[in-house]
């Protein structure tokens, strides 16, 4: 598995060895021993999946201490605009941020440390997203930022999404008082 450091730090990039023949192809998506020696060691306890249409915004997400959570993602059918905030306040690269295509043809996966927000636009109908989780989802400790917010600058590609009730009250980072 390769592994990309990313600009934000400790955000990775992982693109696994895809093994194809006339069967299809066969690819390591998780091992545990990989998440033991990274940086931030990690384990994982509760993954999550998500069925969307095309141009369904979701996010930005993240889950307050003491539930914050890391996370991995990737795609299992269709494609997304992946993208992650640094919402850590001591952080030299707090309010920046990192995008990547994760997609059922490239088998990426990307890791999230705690402290980042987190979002994903569908760019095909019937998208399957897949995402482990380091703590369980707790609705009291759940944050937001508004993805259209103007100081993160997020070229998402699409100015009318299909966002949830929820996405459409988050603040934007002026307003934005991080619990990390």
């Amino acid at each position: 598995m390769k592994i990309i450091n990313e600009p934000l730090p400790g955000v990775k990039v992982l693109e696994p060895t895809v093994y194809r023949d006339s069967r299809g192809y066969f690819f390591e998506s998780f091992r545990d021993d990989f998440f033991r020696h990274i940086d931030s060691p990690v384990s994982f306890v509760q993954d999550n999946q998500s069925l969307s249409q095309k141009n369904t915004l979701r996010g930005l997400h993240f889950q307050k201490p003491p539930h914050a959570q890391g996370k991995l993602v990737r795609v299992i059918k269709g494609s997304v605009l992946d993208v992650v905030v640094d919402v850590r306040t001591e952080s030299p690269s707090f309010g920046h941020h990192f995008k990547v295509v994760l997609s059922e043809e490239n088998f990426r996966a990307m890791f999230i440390p705690a402290g980042f927000a987190h979002g994903f636009l569908t760019l095909e109908d019937q998208t399957i997203f897949s995402y482990k989780c380091s703590d369980y989802y707790y609705p009291e400790t759940e944050g937001g930022l508004a993805w259209d917010c103007p100081e993160l600058n997020i070229d998402w590609g699409l100015d009318h999404p299909i966002l949830s009730d929820k996405d459409t009250q988050n603040p934007g980072l002026l307003e934005f008082n991080s619990p990390f």
